[in-house]
């Protein structure tokens, strides 16, 4: 992949149900888990979210739960087996895991267009760890928010959101379905769009101003779709001068994010 690919209050909670079912039933797995310590404290930490379903905890979890946030009627004090059996294999879950509604997607036009302010926008970026790595940069910065696409963006659960440490929680997210449309609209309400191209004439220092930004990351591999990048008023490369010719898409949101941040200092 090329260098370019591959606060945050609270936002309103999804209304729509979390899908249960019988804790007995490996083979019915569901994908509305999330699970590990900072992963699951920021859901339950944040009020725009609709009540757990379900709040599994080993006995030492349960008593850190009911110390930071009072009695939960959903909690369920169980052995670390009963949690993973709840959870896909290999889920990393640290003795604590909460199957609770999907948040909701943030309209556009709820980024404030204020100078300085940056929004990140994942062109197909499908893979879990990255999406989340990539939450985890945006609430570190100070990012204002993350678009994803609806057709090709994981869900914000499971392992992505292990991987954001949270950061779902803190990071408002909207979900669009045409890419150039939504940079479209966000041109009309005052946003400048910069993709990362490592075929870049400048470098991404050159190609930031401090206006409102729009960060356009395409995905491993393929980089910015042609008519996405099309749609960007600038593109700026991340110069690498070890040589070395790609940086994971995380990585490259991290550096994208950090000279933003630098640019509006």
């Amino acid at each position: 992949m090329s260098s370019h690919n591959e606060r945050n209050a609270p936002w309103k909670g999804s209304k729509n149900g979390a899908r249960g079912r019988s804790p007995g039933r490996r083979d019915a797995v569901s994908d509305d888990w999330l699970w590990g310590w900072h992963a699951v404290s920021a859901a339950l930490a944040n009020p725009a979210r609709e009540p757990a379903d379900r709040l599994l905890a080993t006995p030492d979890r349960a008593k850190e739960l009911t110390a930071r946030f009072g009695k939960n009627p959903a909690l369920e004090i169980v052995e670390n087996g009963v949690i993973s059996h709840n959870l896909p294999s290999g889920a990393v879950h640290q003795g604590l895991a909460v199957q609770i509604a999907l948040l909701d997607s943030v309209a556009l036009e709820d980024f404030e267009a204020k100078r300085g302010a940056v929004i990140l926008m994942l062109d197909q970026v499908t893979d879990p760890q990255n999406v989340g790595a990539i939450l985890r940069s945006a609430a570190a910065f100070g990012a204002s928010g993350v678009i994803l696409q609806d057709r090709h963006a994981p869900k914000l659960t499971g392992a992505l959101a292990k991987a954001a440490a949270g950061a779902v929680d803190q990071i408002p997210t909207s979900h669009v379905v045409n890419l150039s449309r939504a940079l479209e609209t966000l041109a009309d309400l005052g946003w400048r769009a910069v993709g990362l191209d490592g075929s870049a004439p400048q470098s991404l220092e050159d190609a930031l101003d401090g206006a409102p930004t729009v960060l356009v990351l395409g995905s491993e591999g393929d980089g910015l779709r042609r008519l996405v990048a099309e749609h960007c008023d600038a593109l700026g490369k991340i110069p690498m001068p070890g040589g070395f010719e790609s940086l994971n898409v995380s990585a490259a949101a991290a550096v994208a994010l950090y000279e933003a941040a630098r640019i509006r200092a």
